[in-house]
């Protein structure tokens, strides 16, 4: 579409120039380029920076990579691209890695920052070679760019007809090209870096061994030294906590320099690190002035925002956000200190934080096609069980969000692997159960048992198989679609007959040899309310016999409290949750906490809170799936939803939870829905979509901007179009 436009404005330009009587072309026609960024074969950038992202993580100086497959790109790409030049067209064309140019089919032999295409019809491809880095193109011309619109193979595409499509070869058929912000040729995707900013420390605590520099607040980013001098040793301790920067033996990352007489006075540390506090000491001679940082960030917008009457909540929303910003780097990352990799469950929670915070789409694809890897399929993603069906929820949740089709017809084909790779795992009641080499994960919970068909386990491959069918509709694959619609309908029946108890009003945890148990956790039972599984009286059944049933082992990560504090506002449990939310999160602030953590268990004390994995300071501080207020606020108290994919369509479901006011803005693809709420007044405006209001109040309820209707006692709705500012007088009701 973007071509069209521009040979249209071209067109015009010159339309313009005959009637006017000029008889040539404008200067500013003759030198326009058109848009172009560098392009890929999509998810092999991805997985190549992943890789580079994941491989910076150390403990204490030592190398620690992840624990499952590395993926590498295609050395060898093949780009092709069909088009019409109005007229002929001077393209300089750069790659990462060594190129061949055919154009037309014929072999070019020139210079190709300067290749000569004459007006008319034309077909062109290059193959590009890099071994080292990701194969990666950058054509611009007049007339002629490299973008998304290009495509792209790894295959032998060599003999090609006059379509430009291979002739009598089997295998995978020409990709869309992937992209991202690379704009400019100088702006090489392989050396793509994150931003920095300079920060100091809020303050310095002299000490015989040295100093202790405080600060602030958590941070990442690379340790600058100042007034270097001497020689001998300067030694760095690195914590979250002061009492981890402290303690020398046991600090989870450290640094150690030379210092020199031919060393520089100013040093930058190469190596980026999360930390609050560094501890400096120096030996020998060695001595220096003070040390800074470079803050380390990807740049993002803050489009969402959340008020209320209430100021602990403003602040956990504040601190939520920040936590969230720290963990989206290159891609969503779990924590920044530990352990700075890309784990499937951590990025799902991300996606949808970031649905209500920044709306990045790249960012989500970028950690989608990196976690996803390449055929053939040998593992689960991460190597857990679990991990592999939220990557199927994370793609289908973003189609709904941005509506985006172009990426699912990307990820289709790896979509498909990863779910017959799934469904040949099942056991002979084609129920998913752990082989060896599986990781059935779930949470952190002492004495949780993993063993023989868990119903958490099922409930996810149903949902993943009806996304499935879902993305199988976009790619017209409608065989497919209906083949996952009937194993996701198929699944659900066999999980209420096994798991369902309907004297407990609760779905039992897992069935081995067998037998199903007795036990009942809150895991299969939260999700099952907003997958929507459950009718209304289980639904209810479910959130007294288990959500709000404290002889239920209790969750005590935030990765589960988000999930559980979900499903209770589903239920429209709001003021209960904000409760909760001022408990566990204002727990951690009035800890001091400057991020949200990995775990928080009330009952631990003093150091226990620091402790993980058998390591003194072993827990996150700064971990992605603590910053679930964020989506908790936007989704279910300012009560944004889309209904169609992209936010075509969308609705507004307003919840004070016993407040006296919130107000807040939720990003959409091209623009925000904006909401305040009193108990006397509702006021929105978006800026794209169509959307429904729904609200309860005691009186009729007036609005001069729109007519509202009655859907059921004390129950109204008003019908909202973009760019009109609606203003709703009513009396709050619960």
């Amino acid at each position: 579409m973007k071509m069209i436009t521009e040979k249209y404005r071209y067109c015009l330009i010159l339309a313009m120039a005959v009637l006017l009587g000029s008889g040539s072309i404008p200067a500013a026609a003759q030198e326009r380029s058109t848009d172009a960024t560098w392009i890929w074969y999509p998810g092999d950038y991805e997985i190549w920076l992943s890789n580079k992202m994941q491989a910076r993580r150390t403990e204490r100086g030592a190398f620690f990579p992840p624990l499952w497959r590395y993926y590498s790109p295609y050395a060898l790409v093949t780009f092709q691209k069909h088009f019409t030049l109005p007229e002929e067209d001077v393209v300089e064309i750069v790659a990462e890695g060594q190129c061949k140019i055919q154009l037309d089919g014929a072999m070019y032999y020139g210079d190709p920052s300067r290749v000569h295409i004459p007006a008319g019809a034309h077909h062109i491809t290059v193959k590009v070679y890099n071994q080292e880095k990701t194969p990666a193109l950058f054509v611009r011309g007049k007339h002629l760019g490299s973008d998304a619109s290009w495509e792209v193979t790894y295959e032998d595409k060599e003999w090609i007809d006059e379509t430009g499509r291979a002739s009598g070869q089997s295998g995978t058929e020409w990709q869309q090209a992937g992209s991202w912000n690379f704009d400019k040729k100088e702006n090489k995707p392989s050396e793509f870096r994150l931003s920095v900013t300079p920060q100091y420390a809020t303050n310095v605590t002299h000490e015989n061994h040295g100093f202790i520099a405080d600060f602030g607040k958590e941070t990442f980013g690379y340790v600058r030294l100042h007034g270097l001098r001497g020689s001998g040793k300067v030694y760095l301790y690195y914590g979250e906590s002061e009492e981890e920067a402290r303690s020398v033996e046991a600090c989870e990352t450290l640094d150690e320099i030379t210092v020199g007489p031919d060393m520089k006075k100013e040093y930058t540390l190469k190596d980026s690190k999360a930390f609050r506090y560094v501890q400096v000491r120096t030996e020998g001679t060695a001595q220096l002035d003070s040390v800074s940082m470079l803050y380390e960030y990807l740049p993002l917008e803050y489009r969402g925002s959340f008020r209320s009457s209430d100021e602990l909540l403003n602040k956990i929303w504040d601190v939520s956000a920040y936590t969230m910003h720290l963990t989206t780097r290159e891609f969503f990352i779990d924590g920044i200190k530990r352990d700075r990799w890309i784990w499937s469950g951590d990025a799902y929670q991300s996606y949808l934080m970031n649905y209500y915070l920044f709306f990045d789409n790249p960012s989500v694809k970028r950690t989608l096609f990196a976690l996803r890897g390449k055929d053939p399929v040998k593992s689960h993603i991460n190597t857990i069980m679990d991990y592999s069906f939220y990557w199927f929820l994370g793609v289908y949740d973003y189609y709904l969000y941005s509506g985006d089709e172009d990426f699912i017809k990307q990820i289709y084909p790896g979509m498909v692997s990863l779910m017959d790779f799934c469904l040949q795992r099942r056991n002979e009641n084609n129920m998913m159960q752990g082989l060896p080499g599986d990781w059935v994960f779930i949470d952190w919970a002492d004495g949780l048992s993993k063993e023989g068909e868990v119903s958490f386990e099922q409930l996810l491959l149903a949902r993943s198989l009806e996304a499935m069918s879902l993305c199988a509709g976009i790619v017209e694959d409608s065989e497919a679609a209906d083949y996952y619609k009937k194993q996701a309908g198929s699944l659900k029946e066999q999980i209420f007959d096994a798991f369902w108890s309907a004297d407990r009003q609760a779905f039992l945890h897992h069935r081995v040899k067998g037998k199903t148990t007795d036990k009942i956790t809150r895991y299969t039972n939260m999700f099952a309310i907003f997958f929507d599984y459950l009718d209304a009286a289980q639904k209810q059944g479910v959130k007294q016999e288990v959500l709000l049933n404290d002889e239920v082992q209790q969750i005590t990560t935030p990765y589960m409290r988000f999930y559980e504090l979900e499903a209770l506002c589903a239920l429209g449990e709001q003021e209960y949750v904000l409760e909760e939310i001022r408990d566990y999160w204002g727990g951690m602030l009035d800890l001091g906490a400057t991020s949200f953590w990995e775990k928080y268990d009330p009952s631990e004390k003093g150091d226990e809170q620091l402790a993980m994995y058998g390591r003194p300071f072993g827990k996150s501080l700064c971990h992605a799936w603590g910053a679930s207020p964020v989506y908790l606020f936007g989704k279910y108290y300012l009560g944004v939803q889309p209904t169609a994919p992209g936010y075509a369509t969308y609705t507004i479901n307003p919840v004070l939870g016993g407040l006296k006011w919130i107000e807040g803005k939720v990003p959409t693809p091209g623009g925000e829905i904006e909401v305040y709420c009193s108990t006397g007044k509702i006021r929105v405006r978006s800026t794209e979509g169509n959307g429904i209001l729904t609200f309860k109040s005691k009186t009729r309820p007036v609005c001069k901007e729109g007519k509202i209707t009655r859907t059921e006692k004390d129950t109204y709705q008003l019908q909202l179009s973009p760019g009109t500012t609606y203003n709703i007088q009513y009396k709050y009701q619960k």
